[in-house]
């Protein structure tokens, strides 16, 4: 008995990568400035780590998600006399935008290695898309700055353009459409979030996670720096387990290192293999 099955074996079309943490903005930060000050100015401050957890989500999820964490619907409640309501949370996403976009101002760098990627696919013919958990009203400070530099993406899709953020597949699936691939093992989702991840997973693409620029990290360029290289690799460590439990098919510091493991994607479509 012969089983026969189709088998992509052409070149890597495209790559689609996110914004915070994985093209700009080292460390995630802008996020993370703009739900603390939200919690804070509603006399509930968040840590670091509570505003990171759902982070790759889209943004009036993510302050649902906030709000559903046991700990801070418990502090709510004792300084609203009540649980967070869909009022509250509608309410604080409206309040949200703002502090966002001026967030997304200040941190609008590109992260280093990002330029001689977009040289490399432009001398491959691989074309470069991008999605966020951002809604597409907060991004157009991003786009212009990013521009500035180097970096424009010819495929950019928000949360808030499909049906469902982050972890569907639907951004990703729309960056394809859009960049006119005509097969999904032939793209590969970079993404510094587990939820980015399981994006890409859920699109049938391959995965690159980025582990130290990113959200799993969670430092500014200059304080991961400052670190002893013990600390760093304590905490690559951790951020790279996270990654490979989540499905990741390859794992890497940052954007900057990417390239190596797209030509070795390459070959292994060249020779049949799938995500």
């Amino acid at each position: 008995m012969y089983r026969y099955e189709r088998q992509y074996t052409g070149p890597l079309q495209a790559i689609i990568m996110d914004w915070a943490g994985t093209t700009v903005d080292f460390g995630s930060m802008a996020p993370i400035r703009a739900f603390q000050g939200l919690f804070a100015s509603h006399g509930v401050p968040i840590s670091e780590a509570e505003a990171r957890g759902p982070m790759g989500t889209e943004k009036r999820e993510h302050i649902r998600q906030l709000c559903g964490h046991p700990r801070i619907r418990a502090s709510w409640t004792e300084v609203k006399g009540s649980e967070p309501t869909d009022k509250d949370i509608n309410r604080m996403y409206d309040e949200f935008v703002p502090l966002q976009i001026a967030a997304i101002a200040e941190t609008a760098v590109l992260i280093p290695g990002l330029t001689d990627l977009l040289a490399w696919c432009d001398a491959s013919d691989v074309q470069v898309g991008a999605n966020t958990g951002y809604a597409d009203v907060m991004i157009e400070g991003l786009l212009a700055r990013a521009a500035e530099q180097g970096y424009k993406p010819s495929s950019n899709i928000c949360a808030t353009q499909v049906p469902q953020g982050r972890p569907y597949p639907y951004m990703a699936m729309m960056n394809a459409i859009e960049l006119g691939v005509h097969n999904l093992a032939a793209c590969v989702k970079i993404d510094d979030t587990l939820t980015g991840i399981d994006e890409g997973l859920n699109a049938g693409m391959w995965t690159i996670g980025v582990a130290v620029s990113g959200n799993e990290v969670g430092m500014s360029l200059s304080d991961w720096n400052a670190l002893s290289e013990e600390a760093q690799n304590q905490r690559r460590s951790q951020a790279y387990d996270r990654f490979n439990r989540s499905g990741a098919h390859f794992v890497v510091d940052s954007i900057a290192d990417v390239i190596p493991v797209l030509e070795e994607i390459e070959i292994r479509l060249g020779a049949g293999e799938k995500p």
